[in-house]
């Protein structure tokens, strides 16, 4: 289980902070989302933004790894 981040974050670790646009076209063009975890990563507001597979599906993945994690 992984953490939540943001773009921007991903474009830091990267060395790359002038990248959260191409950070964010990689991540919403990732064929195999939940094993690769795109649905981890929001905007700098706090907000989920767009998900390809819908924000309902990108809630119910966090909230079931918190669970997950919360439980051992």
């Amino acid at each position: 289980m992984g953490q939540l981040s943001t773009y921007g974050k991903i474009a830091e670790g990267i060395h790359n902070p002038k990248a959260s646009r191409a950070v964010g076209t990689a991540i919403g063009n990732n064929p195999v989302a939940f094993l690769i975890p795109c649905h981890r990563v929001k905007l700098a507001s706090g907000n989920f933004g767009s998900y390809m597979r819908g924000n309902t599906r990108k809630t119910g993945i966090i909230g079931w790894e918190n669970a997950f994690v919360a439980n051992g």
